[in-house]
């Protein structure tokens, strides 16, 4: 009973902040306490660490092995959205339902989508009429793009910390230039034949295009895609017939999915083995490598290459 009251609390709390009719919140001079800010994804609130410095204190709503697709805000969740200076978000339809929410939120707050300014003629169409793949971290340029976007927002609401937003956002450009390179010779270092990634659901399209490797997901774009027995079949069988030998678990997506796949491969006397766990929707651990973007990246390339070179 205490569950059920809880989510209709959180239903009734979407409804008001999302209501249109709200007069826009006006916060006044801002540059005598640091800026609340609220993300969805991890991957968001690194970048804002790393753009706002002191300036921001960060709250992300969706922590390690949490998936951006399914996830359903609760009360406490839309009470941190209410109380921010700011929001930003992923965009192109990652964040699955509290799409309409954020975009109603704009009315009467800064509500930003990270991904609003990246130009459309490099974004992948997805399966579905009309949308794009909203993975667009895996290729760091255009994550680039993001954290571009995030440094003039954080300026636009906070003038007076304008260019120590600036600054931080060129060093750290500077950052992701050195992992653009990174992940560019690391991947090319596996045999063109083996460069073939096999993931629960298929979210490293943008990382296959940029960094030339051939991706194959088991799912769609997005997880809440439906998959069956012949499904799993057909990629099993693709993996025996190019001589496949590894496909890989992701943080936030169960592994019996994978696991379907290796055990059928195997049925038809292919050794299949799992290559290692990738992060694709969530950021690992906080105060590990991996739940940094660039410690996030640099592990799935490393373990991409262990696994196929």
């Amino acid at each position: 009973m205490r569950n059920s009251f809880r989510v209709v609390q959180a239903a009734l709390l979407i409804i008001a902040l999302s209501s249109c009719t709200l007069q826009p919140v006006a916060r006044g001079d801002l540059s005598s306490r640091p800026i609340e800010v609220v993300t969805t994804v991890g991957m968001i609130a690194d970048v804002v660490g790393e753009v706002g410095g002191e300036r921001v204190h960060v709250t992300g709503l969706m922590g390690p092995g949490v998936d951006p697709h399914l996830y359903k805000p609760s009360a406490g969740d839309v009470l941190k959205l209410d109380r921010a200076d700011i929001i930003f978000y992923g965009g192109l339809h990652l964040e699955g339902r509290m799409a309409e929410m954020f975009e109603k939120l704009v009315d009467r707050k800064a509500t930003v989508a990270v991904t609003e300014r990246i130009d459309p003629s490099r974004l992948h169409v997805t399966e579905v009429a009309g949308k794009y793949d909203p993975h667009v971290w895996f290729d760091v340029t255009l994550w680039q793009e993001a954290v571009r976007t995030i440094a003039q927002e954080l300026g636009a609401i906070d003038p007076g910390s304008r260019v120590l937003y600036e600054r931080n956002a060129t060093r750290y450009l500077a950052e992701l230039d050195e992992l653009d390179r990174y992940a560019a010779e690391q991947i090319g270092s596996i045999p063109v034949e083996s460069r073939v990634l096999i993931t629960a659901h298929d979210a490293f399209g943008y990382f296959g295009a940029r960094y030339g490797i051939e991706v194959r997901g088991l799912q769609g774009i997005s997880t809440a895609a439906e998959t069956g027995a012949a499904d799993v079949q057909s990629l099993a069988a693709m993996m025996c017939d190019r001589n496949i030998r590894a496909l890989f678990v992701e943080s936030s997506v169960p592994r019996a999915m994978v696991e379907a796949v290796q055990s059928a491969a195997q049925a038809r006397g292919c050794a299949v083995g799992i290559g290692g766990e990738l992060f694709s929707d969530a950021l690992g651990s906080r105060g590990t490598p991996e739940g940094t973007y660039i410690g996030m990246v640099r592990h799935n390339v490393d373990t991409i290459v262990q696994a196929l070179k």
